[in-house]
């Protein structure tokens, strides 16, 4: 085992005061702590950490040793960051929904740009989940439920699908209070999935289906939006393609008490522990800024 990686298993379990908080803490197995401990201290040739019956706790030279393995992993830290700050350069593939990659990746990738400017990206809109392998991507930004176990993902935020329609169409056609009664309404619909023609209600997007006759079928997001503000119908699509519409008015929210659950917004790339250094740098990065927008923020009640 590498000695700054002794180092760093030793500073994590003194930190948590047990192996298995250490253990979870960097994504190892309990029995590999024990023995980085062991070998450590075989090395050393003294006793470094005391088990108590609630925890560990170091001796007075693994109290030392702690102190002084802060300190070297700390200055490592800071060389490899200060090493990775000029080497970050090469290009970068990144993908996300349409909408929200317009809105609300794009801002943050330029903002990466300006701050790194050796980097290139390369950045495909797209509402359908590009495979990352086929397609060479580093990073997607998905909304929903992980399908492939072998990625790995940050959750962002989360968002859930509501359904809207204008004052001026609400005026003249009355306001739905239950989803059965949609089948007497105008529809706008997506033809993303066409072979959906029903939109489902409830925590479990099954407690209730209605079977829909669409007025109108659109492929393209905007549209919708563009043709609900209309009052042309009533329309389905999440949460934070209609979040502007809502706050001004244009657009109004219908049916709250039969929204499914919420999807989560996630970062999601193939593997974190080996990630180069450019896609680490923008991984973090994008989940400092994006985590933070309000749109996607859980709902409080």
């Amino acid at each position: 085992m590498d000695r700054l990686d002794e180092l760093t298993i030793f500073v994590a379990v003194i930190q948590h005061g047990s192996l298995a908080g250490a253990a979870r803490r960097l994504h190892r197995s309990a029995p590999a702590i024990t023995r980085a401990i062991a070998s450590l201290e075989q090395r050393f040739g003294a006793r470094l950490v005391e088990r108590t019956t609630r925890r560990l706790a170091p001796t007075e030279s693994g109290l030392r040793l702690a102190e002084r393995a802060r300190v070297l992993l700390n200055d490592y830290q800071d060389a490899v960051m200060d090493t990775a700050e000029i080497q970050l350069t090469g290009l970068l593939r990144i993908t996300s929904p349409v909408q929200f990659g317009r809105k609300h990746v794009a801002p943050v990738v330029l903002s990466f740009l300006e701050r790194y400017p050796h980097i290139q990206i390369e950045m495909l809109l797209n509402d359908r989940n590009l495979d990352m392998i086929d397609e060479g991507l580093d990073v997607a930004i998905r909304i929903g439920h992980l399908q492939d176990s072998s990625k790995v993902a940050r959750k962002l935020g989360e968002v859930t699908r509501v359904t809207v329609a204008s004052p001026a169409y609400l005026a003249q056609r009355g306001e739905p209070r239950e989803p059965g009664q949609l089948a007497d309404h105008d529809t706008i619909v997506g033809t993303l999935r066409p072979a959906l023609r029903e939109w489902r209600f409830g925590p479990h997007e099954n407690n209730e289906r209605v079977r829909l006759t669409p007025r109108l079928l659109l492929n393209d997001v905007e549209t919708q939006l563009l043709a609900a503000r209309a009052g042309k119908g009533i329309a389905r699509l999440r949460s934070y393609q209609a979040a502007e519409d809502l706050a001004t008015g244009a657009l109004v929210r219908l049916l709250p008490a039969y929204e499914p659950l919420p999807m989560p917004v996630q970062l999601v790339a193939n593997n974190v522990q080996r990630m180069p250094q450019k896609v680490r740098t923008f991984w973090d990065y994008a989940y400092q800024q994006l985590s933070q927008l309000a749109l996607i923020q859980p709902r409080r009640a």
